[in-house]
């Protein structure tokens, strides 16, 4: 009801205004017609009586006044050419047309026009001080109805009038629609409600049901026939929606399970497999009477050492992946302690700017250095083989949070694995767990706080978190 209404509302307004547009065309051109035969008319009269002969060249002589008096008695202005287009006299004085839109000689154009013109007139638009005008010629005759001359008639469409009078008439079909806007909107309520008042429950229902959660089953006194069918619908899908949580808690347990053993399996193995070779080589090849045994000792032992640490990382990994991050509301500076973090690092391009000396917000110190050393790390790493590489760590307010970037010009992020990059165990480099992006996304999203990522190819990445600050 209330697109009808508006649809008509619209469609009534334009064709009103087209109407308008169509009736002020009409009226100016008939117009325009009556002034030219009244001007035309005149002219006749003029070159009956004058005792000069109607030539071109008397046209001048003959209208020397009697143009003015014409223009004054008809309240029009309008111009006299020769047949060569030269302007011969013009019923605005010469002081006043100087500097206007009077040409002083009619272009070719207008010429062939309106000798090559069925009714011998010509009408063309133009403009002047940015205002449209319309211009007639028609030739002017002698007695024997040969041409003698050319009248130029500029006319100025004066549309105040019927502009004011669209105006008005718009207000008055905008408030008659206006009204009928209102009655519809009350109208396609109360329908909407009479129509919908026993599926209300229904709706309350579906709104509050969840996956995660236990769902209540609807129960409704009385309800209508078609009513009841969604109601044992939507009480039969919430049996079945139970169910199948349950099942699909246990599944996705088992198969955390399953992938947790299979990424646990697969970091171990590799350590595994140099330790396995140095063992069985330092087997076949050691002898105690080789003078050499004592450093070729040394060197399998720091193999085997290194395979260790790497094992041992490995389970520190997990371990810290899955310790969730203690809330300790620690009041803090949070660009002291960044500054502080970025000690620990020592490569020269790392730099490091702060729009405010000190920027308060309640955190945890460890875990904010945990989560700015991870970003650093993963930016080092991306820029092995760039040429000028550079870091830039910044912190600063926007609003009620500070905001943390780290930013670099190495190899960038496909954007294919742009959402896959904070999940657990997706890593885009060659070595490592892929755990580093993950653990930070959940010290942050802890402290009620966002991380996001831009990223080019070939350019760079950016890095930005954002922690709730003290104001």
């Amino acid at each position: 009801m209330i697109v009808l209404v508006l649809l008509a509302s619209v469609l009534i307004a334009g064709v009103t205004i087209y109407q308008y547009g169509e009736q002020s065309k009409d009226y100016h051109e008939d117009r325009l017609d009556r002034k030219e035969e009244q001007i035309k008319e005149n002219i006749r009269y003029t070159l009956q009586r004058t005792t000069y002969v109607a030539t071109t060249e008397n046209l001048d002589l003959i209208f020397k006044d009697e143009i003015y008096q014409i223009a004054d008695v008809l309240n029009v202005n309008f111009n006299i050419y020769d047949l060569e287009g030269g302007l011969i006299k013009s019923s605005r004085p010469k002081s006043k047309f100087q500097n206007d839109s009077i040409s002083m000689c009619l272009t070719p154009e207008v010429l062939n026009n309106l000798k090559n013109s069925a009714d011998s007139r010509y009408l063309e638009e133009k403009s002047a001080a940015g205002d449209k005008y319309q211009a007639s010629y028609t030739y002017i005759t002698d007695g024997k109805f040969k041409p003698i001359g050319i009248l130029n008639l500029p006319y100025f469409e004066d549309n105040s009038f019927n502009d004011h009078e669209l105006k008005e008439f718009l207000l008055r079909l905008g408030g008659v629609y206006l009204f009928m806007l209102l009655i519809a909107i009350l109208l396609s309520y109360i329908i909407s409600k009479y129509i919908t008042r026993s599926l209300q429950t229904v709706s309350d229902k579906m709104n509050t049901t969840f996956l995660t959660k236990r769902n209540e089953k609807i129960i409704v006194g009385n309800p209508s026939e078609e009513v009841g069918k969604l109601i044992n619908a939507y009480n039969a899908m919430i049996d079945e929606l139970e169910i199948s949580a349950v099942k699909l808690a246990k599944s996705e347990r088992e198969q955390a399970w399953r992938e947790m053993a299979k990424q646990v399996a697969h970091e171990i193995k590799n350590p595994l497999t140099p330790m396995r070779l140095t063992v069985q080589s330092f087997e076949r090849k050691f002898d105690p009477a080789d003078p050499e045994v004592r450093n070729k000792l040394n060197e399998y032992s720091k193999t085997l050492i290194q395979q260790i640490d790497t094992m041992s990382n490995i389970a520190g990994a997990f371990s810290n992946f899955a310790e969730m991050p203690a809330q300790q509301n620690e009041t803090l500076n949070v660009v002291k302690i960044v500054k502080l973090g970025l000690d620990i690092f020592n490569e020269s391009y790392i730099h490091f700017i702060a729009d405010e000396e000190e920027i308060i917000a309640k955190l945890d110190r460890t875990q904010l250095i945990r989560v700015l050393t991870n970003l650093v790390k993963n930016a080092i790493q991306a820029i092995p083989d760039v040429a000028a590489p550079r870091i830039l760590v910044t912190v600063s307010s926007e609003g009620n949070f500070v905001k943390i970037s780290v930013a670099d010009n190495g190899i960038g992020i496909a954007d294919e694995f742009k959402e896959k990059i904070f999940e657990p165990k997706f890593t885009t480099k060659s070595s490592g767990m892929g755990l580093g992006l993950g653990m930070v996304k959940t010290i942050v999203e802890t402290y009620n706080g966002t991380i996001d990522l831009t990223s080019q190819p070939g350019k760079g990445t950016v890095f930005t978190v954002r922690f709730p600050r003290i104001v």
